[in-house]
């Protein structure tokens, strides 16, 4: 019964693999909705505040460049044929072969520079022109070849193309793609979860499929329990932070990153990319050491991967073969950061890894080391792929005090004569004891120093670490297709529940995973860009134009030409008899807030800002609801107006610039209140004037009662104060 669970699982895992690899429409299991356009106002709002409304934030953003692109070749009035002159450059830089870039650097020449100079319509400098003229004269096409026009394209995309993308659709939607993204709240709803493929000290590895993309990922679950009980606390939050920095920025395709991190009351939980081709400790069982050739190849893959780290000041601490997996084609990536450590400020002390691998000055106690430990590690872990123990575990000894003892005493490792001479001298020197002596650590502390070291070794000679990077070598193992490439799922087996029967967690166990949850913005991006943006957004489309001519009538959703702070779709409470949550339209302006129902025959609902006496600081629960509260003078309304949205960003901005509105608005009128009392000539009549201008507001503020017609009159001319106050003064 148990066989036939197993090759259950295995089947299920490989079937979400196939399908991950469909058509958007039958890959994802659960529809991503856009937010509604106007949510554009307060996303415009919230992105300007960020300083994230420029050319260069949102055009390096992946969605960013694909809208943009969109604008420039299917919207704009104008043509923009800069942008495809760049794309053509980016192309070129990315080929290798020699004689296809010189076809490609002649084709770039032909069609959009000389032809351009033909037509007198070339717009960049003679610098530019220059420089790409020069090394074609000489038939040299290096890979900058035609760096001098790539800021003089971004510097013509500045200007007027982006300032008309501002203005468009295209825009919007960028906002409600931003607007999306930033309210994600990942629970275990969100994924479909498939066989166990590996396990740790605290959880389980287990292959899932995100339901709203069908992306593949490793979700590696740690049990809070676990975690308590073991005093793992710090363990479990550092891996967070080490796998948010090396996932964050420059990608690198040698490090299992992370894309997601969230919890449930039990969980903490890592969605991190998929390798499903087995680890290197799995494959060495499976197919026996490595020669040096394929040794090399995976050596060359992980040295990229450390430096990525090394430059982010992280000495990742367990390197060995059981860490190192492959992808479906064979290249690895560095996996498990649950030991790595931030270097930056205070050199680590602690003697943790695995024994065999560690570095001696990792094994002496309070001795501080860096990335030095790294390179020790990388001689143990290439020792082992090429003869299928550690250097210093002989006669196949689990001892670990002997494995230590050996690693601190042991001057020379043996190696055999059937190495090669380069081979030999790459092993002594990364296993040299002495820091200042090894491999890697030669050139003081600085980390792209120390991989440049390794990387230039004879041993590497003839390598192209482009190549390496863009993964252009043939890997020496291709995993078997249509296989799990793991152990049973009955050999990895689970946790005993009984172990932490009598652990409780407590609120304040809780609290301390409150900032758990993670989003990595471009990660995020790249898997929508694969998966399904484009049919998002015909459906999004599709949904737009029905609602678009209505809409545009009801509510003018850009308000370019009035003085609207902020315009969308909020929640309004409705109390006493009708206790419910109402959609409305809502618009802020310096005066008022309107109220706007979705029939067009009934006039909008006004809050003037003179009624108001306060918009709470901080949110209210209020229905299990984050909440606005606007709290209204004595004998107005009744007495409080209650807001809220699901959109958390919206909400703050909502509460941000009502806080702002109400506070200037009071400030006009307490500056009317003197100016009258300068005319009246006494402090005791400019009382009275405020009260008079207050009194005025405590008619209801409903357009079809004509008592709020003095209200009216007092905010327009807190209006045209605010107009005055923002442009010249009286």
């Amino acid at each position: 019964m148990a066989d036939l669970e197993a090759v259950l699982a295995d089947v299920s895992y490989l079937m979400a693999m196939e399908k991950s690899k469909c058509m958007p429409a039958a890959r994802a299991s659960k529809k991503i909705i856009l937010p509604d356009p106007s949510v554009r106002s307060v996303m415009h709002k919230y992105l300007e505040k960020e300083n994230e409304v420029n050319f260069d934030k949102i055009f390096n953003q992946v969605l960013g460049y694909l809208l943009f692109r969109d604008f420039c070749d299917n919207i704009s009035d104008e043509p923009v044929p800069h942008l495809k002159f760049y794309e053509e450059i980016k192309a070129y830089e990315k080929t290798e072969c020699h004689d296809e870039r010189r076809k490609q650097a002649r084709d770039i020449y032909d069609n959009f520079i000389m032809k351009e100079m033909l037509s007198h319509t070339h717009e960049y400098s003679k610098e530019a022109v220059a420089h790409v003229q020069k090394y074609l004269m000489k038939n040299e096409v290096p890979v900058n070849l035609f760096e001098p026009y790539i800021e003089e394209i971004f510097h013509h995309l500045r200007g007027e193309p982006f300032r008309k993308f501002l203005e468009s659709d295209k825009y919007t939607r960028f906002c409600q793609w931003k607007n999306l993204e930033l309210n994600i709240q990942l629970t275990m709803n969100d994924f479909s979860v498939h066989r166990i493929i590996g396990r740790g000290g605290f959880g389980e590895v287990y292959g899932c499929r995100k339901a709203d993309t069908g992306k593949m990922y490793a979700m590696k679950c740690l049990d809070k329990k676990r975690i308590k009980m073991k005093q793992g606390e710090t363990l479990a939050l550092n891996e967070r932070t080490m796998l948010s920095l090396v996932s964050t920025g420059v990608d690198c395709p040698f490090i299992v990153c992370m894309t997601y991190a969230f919890h449930t009351p039990d969980k903490l939980c890592f969605i991190l990319d998929l390798m499903n081709g087995g680890d290197l400790h799995y494959h060495l069982s499976q197919h026996g050491v490595f020669n040096e050739s394929d040794m090399k190849f995976y050596a060359a893959e992980v040295i990229l991967g450390l430096e990525h780290m090394h430059k982010r000041y992280i000495v990742y601490r367990d390197l060995k073969p059981a860490n190192i997996l492959l992808d479906e084609n064979g290249h690895v990536r560095i996996s498990d950061l649950g030991l790595a450590c931030d270097f930056s400020k205070k050199k680590p002390h602690a003697s943790v890894g695995t024994h065999g691998y560690m570095a001696p000055e990792v094994l002496s106690k309070g001795t501080p080391y860096d990335s030095s430990a790294d390179w020790f590690s990388f001689g143990c872990m290439l020792y082992k792929l090429l003869k299928g123990h550690s250097p210093f575990r002989q006669h196949k000894t689990k001892d670990k005090h002997e494995i230590d003892r050996m690693t601190l005493t042991m001057k020379n490792v043996e190696l055999p004569e059937s190495f090669s001479k380069e081979l030999r001298d790459l092993l002594e020197g990364l296993l040299q004891r002495d820091i200042d002596k090894r491999l890697g650590c030669k050139g003081g502390g600085n980390p792209s120093i120390r991989a440049d070291e390794v990387k230039a070794h004879p041993f590497f000679t003839g390598i192209d670490w482009n190549q390496v990077y863009y993964q252009k070598y043939t890997p020496p193992l291709i995993p078997p297709r249509g296989e799990v490439n793991a152990a049973d799922a009955f050999d990895i087996g689970s946790f005993d529940e009984e172990d932490t029967k009598g652990i409780k967690l407590t609120e304040q166990d809780q609290e301390l995973y409150k900032y758990f949850p993670l989003t990595i913005s471009e990660r995020w991006q790249q898997e929508v860009a694969e998966t399904v943006f484009e049919t998002v957004n015909q459906e999004a489309d599709r949904v737009e134009q029905k609602r678009k001519a209505k809409q545009k009538q009801r509510f003018d959703a850009d308000e370019k030409d009035s003085d609207c702070i902020l315009h969308g779709y909020i929640k309004k409470y409705s109390g006493s008899f009708a206790s419910v949550w109402q959609t409305r339209y809502a618009k802020l302006y310096p005066n008022r807030l309107e109220l706007h129902t979705e029939s067009s025959s009934t006039k909008p609902e006004l809050v003037f800002m003179d009624q108001i006496e306060e918009v709470a600081q901080d949110y209210v629960q209020f229905k299990n609801e984050q909440c606005i509260q606007i709290r209204f003078r004595d004998g107005i309304r009744d007495g409080k107006l209650i807001l809220t949205m699901s959109d958390e960003i919206g909400l703050k901005e909502w509460s941000l610039s009502l806080r702002a509105a109400h506070k200037e608005s009071q400030e006009l009128l307490g500056s009317m209140a003197k100016k009258a009392g300068k005319i009246y000539g006494t402090e005791r009549d400019a009382s009275k004037a405020n009260v008079l201008l207050n009194n005025s507001s405590a008619a209801p503020a409903t357009v079809n009662n004509n008592a709020s017609s003095t209200a009216a009159a007092i905010n327009n001319s807190t209006a045209a104060g605010q107009k005055n106050a923002n442009g010249s003064s009286n």
